[in-house]
């Protein structure tokens, strides 16, 4: 089938090339340069814009950032909306308030087209390996339509509900416990470092342990490191359980334990490490938690 494919960032790239792999035709466009050049290497074809990328897709990927840069793509600058054949599917895989999804839903279907609400988990790691997790909501005629391209890229690919929004929801819970793990380890590794404990070794001892989280394994090394490789950024969460909590202000629902992670991230990202690790919130415990000088 022919894919056209927006969004060549670090999980972006690794899953246009796996659907490359798959054998299907995959135009791809990015701003950036040196991920069209390694998907040109990895065979795929390069688009001036999205809405090159868009004209004969079957399927329209957009692994973007949030809900807004999905709908400048297909609406705004991107224009790929008016390139788009008639019946096309548009997969949007961003994080995105649910509400926003729906609304997406509905302004495509106004063009003949349909929408295939699928955010995605498993980071760098899981979109290398196509192992991702995928929780898609659309009528069930189009998943299955969609089911022999989600599952090149994924491993877990669920089906959520018919509605758009739902896919969004689901990701939205997973993001509520990402933030609040990421969180709470930092907050523990942070605490045996002032009290003067080798975090290495407390790290060891958790980890195999009853309080030991799937984050706590990923991001506790990278905590103990002074910089480590970015695989997920600290902004990335400050969107994300942004979007969480505006979801609860709207619903009414008391998120305390997300507003006080969505705080440590703020505070990560205040000081000027936005871009960095996001496990690198632990520094905004460092600094909440350092002691004045001594003095004499």
């Amino acid at each position: 089938m022919n894919i056209g494919f927006v969004g060549l960032g670090a999980m972006g790239l690794p899953m246009a090339i796996n659907l490359i792999k798959a054998g299907h035709a995959v135009s791809a466009f990015d701003f950036n340069k040196d991920a069209l050049k390694a998907f040109a290497d990895g065979g795929g074809q390069v688009a001036d814009s999205a809405a090159e990328a868009a004209k004969t897709a079957d399927f329209f990927v957009l692994m973007v950032v949030n809900g807004d840069q999905a709908e400048d793509v297909l609406f705004g600058a991107g224009k790929a909306v008016e390139t788009l054949p008639s019946g096309a599917c548009v997969i949007a895989s961003c994080t995105q308030p649910p509400a926003q999804a729906k609304g997406l839903g509905d302004k495509l279907a106004k063009h003949q087209l349909t929408l295939v609400d699928a955010p995605v988990s498993g980071g760098v790691g899981g979109a290398r390996t196509g192992t991702l997790t995928i929780m898609a909501s659309c009528p069930a005629h189009i998943f299955e339509k969609a089911a022999p391209l989600l599952d090149v890229v994924g491993k877990n690919v669920f089906h959520v509900g018919e509605d758009h929004g739902a896919g969004s929801t689901a990701k939205l819970v997973n993001q509520l416990l990402c933030g609040v793990h990421i969180a709470a380890a930092a907050e523990a590794l942070q605490l045996a470092e002032a009290a003067g404990v080798n975090p290495k070794s407390v790290f060891d001892i958790v980890s195999v342990s009853a309080a030991a989280s799937w984050m706590l394994n990923d991001r506790g090394p990278r905590m103990l490191e002074d910089d480590p490789e970015v695989r997920s950024a600290v902004d990335i969460f400050v969107k994300d359980l942004g979007i969480v909590l505006d979801h609860g202000r709207a619903a009414r629902h008391g998120l305390p334990l997300s507003a006080a992670a969505h705080q440590m991230f703020l505070a990560a990202s205040g000081a000027g490490l936005g871009r960095a690790d996001d496990s690198q919130v632990i520094r905004s415990y460092r600094s909440l938690n350092s002691k004045p000088d001594k003095k004499d």
